[in-house]
């Protein structure tokens, strides 16, 4: 996977509805190739509900082919039933893009918010909003499962940003000074 030419699947997982966003990274210019979600109340049976996500985001990544996946991660609520039900959901979409050998990230609801508003306790709203403005996404005839999909994707793109810019990491400080001579005290 080339860095400067990337395709990242952004998922918002849900058992009621699924957002999904894919975003294209070309040269570090973005374009939004695709943004939807996946309605499942019609299925009483939560089981069906976890196959249909699972065949669902098989089909969106065969039909994009995407190179990473970025998901949002369940949020602690007060519900502890509804927790497990989304961290299954969440669960499946995984395993989906695993089957297809597609590497993982995960971002928390608010490190999402905080990549694209600047504030990690934005309302989707505002997640959006700001979409519009830097992907001309029309939020209008967008549901927010859908946007805070493509946030995911974006705030992918943002945290491997430099990496992209050809910046080399490193994994501690022994191999940055191997690697940096003249940086020693």
């Amino acid at each position: 996977m080339a860095l400067n030419d990337r395709i990242i699947l952004g998922i918002d997982p849900g058992t009621i509805v699924m957002g999904y966003g894919i975003l294209h990274v070309q040269n570090n210019k973005l374009k939004p190739l695709g943004i939807g979600v996946i309605k499942l109340d019609k299925l009483d049976d939560h089981a069906l509900r976890l196959k249909k996500i699972f065949e669902r985001t098989v089909g969106i990544i065969e039909e994009y082919k995407p190179d990473e996946l970025a998901i949002e991660a369940p949020f602690f609520g007060k519900n502890v039933q509804s927790m497990l039900k989304l961290g299954r959901a969440q669960g499946v979409a995984i395993a989906a893009a695993l089957s297809k050998n597609i590497p993982i990230t995960e971002y928390s609801p608010k490190k999402i918010k905080m990549s694209i508003t600047g504030n990690g306790n934005a309302s989707k709203e505002q997640v959006a909003a700001m979409l519009q403005q830097l992907l001309g996404i029309d939020k209008e005839n967008q549901l927010l499962d859908a946007t805070d999909a493509m946030g995911a994707a974006l705030c992918h793109y943002y945290q491997n940003k430099f990496h992209s810019a050809g910046a080399k990491s490193y994994t501690g400080w022994k191999a940055f000074l191997s690697d940096n001579p003249k940086r020693k005290i």
